[in-house]
């Protein structure tokens, strides 16, 4: 019994996107018409790949594996393209980051856009465990993590390293210090960003070393709120020296015993290193023979 590609194809959109209305827009089909090659599917194999209600649709067990199997095919299908059109020497295509920060790699996107017109950059943030996910499900080329790692399944390179510093709003009683000690956060209210974050991760692994106790006063997603919170007075922030950029506004403090670094680290699946546009952009960052 045949698996019909267009079925398969309206499936990945909605499990990816999680409604129906957004798989249309993606497919340039009508709602119905996804809706309607989803269903046969489903009965095609008498099987029930997604849970729906009014509001949204949720994959199944069974759905969730049939994703995982998609996610490569499709993969595998880009890369099909890719090589048949390599000829055009990367005059058309697509490369999607999954960053943190996009300033780290700011300076290679524009080499790699400057070198190769015609492909479309697309990036997409989140938090380090966001950002993995979303390469090892085949939503993005590379991802920027806030963490060293080692994996045989990726390609990887530290793009920077760094401490980590806390700010203040210029109204903030400590905007008069140069510096803090880790024992001036006990108990201080901090803005801190999501569960997932390096940044918290290791800040609170060194508060709990030192017997500390981390005080959150607001929780935010994504860098930018932080600090929208911190200049509005809400609490102490903190983050990599590096992501402070021009940012105003804010006093910034080093934390004198604070020795962990924060690593920036680019990585894509070694699997799709082959890829010619992958391939393209990892020599852009200085990467040469990692596929081999």
């Amino acid at each position: 019994m045949s698996v019909s590609q267009a079925q398969l194809k309206a499936f990945h959109a909605v499990a990816v996107h999680g409604n129906f209305t957004r798989a249309a827009e993606q497919l340039c089909l009508s709602q119905p018409a996804v809706s309607d090659q989803v269903r046969k599917l489903e009965e095609r194999f008498g099987v029930l790949l997604f849970n729906r209600n009014k509001r949204s649709v949720q994959l199944t067990e069974l759905g969730e594996r049939l994703l995982a199997i998609t996610q490569r095919l499709f993969a595998a299908e880009r890369e099909a393209e890719e090589l048949l059109t390599s000829s055009r020497a990367l005059q058309s295509g697509s490369l999607t980051l999954a960053v943190d920060a996009p300033m780290h790699l700011l300076p290679y996107i524009a080499r790699f856009c400057e070198r190769y017109p015609g492909i479309r950059v697309s990036l997409v943030t989140g938090n380090t465990d966001e950002s993995l996910r979303r390469l090892f499900d085949y939503q993005a080329d590379f991802a920027v993590l806030g963490r060293p790692v080692d994996d045989e399944r990726l390609i990887a390179h530290v793009l920077s390293s760094g401490p980590l510093v806390a700010f203040v709003a210029d109204a903030h009683p400590w905007a008069g210090r140069d510096s803090i000690y880790l024992a001036d956060l006990h108990q201080t209210p901090l803005v801190l960003r999501e569960q997932g974050s390096m940044t918290r991760q290791m800040l609170e692994d060194e508060m709990h070393r030192l017997h500390l106790e981390t005080r959150t006063a607001i929780e935010v997603e994504g860098r930018e709120a932080v600090f929208e919170m911190v200049v509005a007075g809400l609490g102490v922030g903190i983050v990599s020296a590096a992501e402070l950029g021009s940012s105003r506004g804010v006093h910034v403090l080093p934390i004198l015993d604070f020795e962990p670094r924060m690593t920036e680290t680019l990585v894509c699946l070694r699997e799709q290193g082959a890829r010619r546009v992958m391939g393209a952009f990892l020599e852009v960052v200085g990467i040469k023979g990692a596929t081999s």
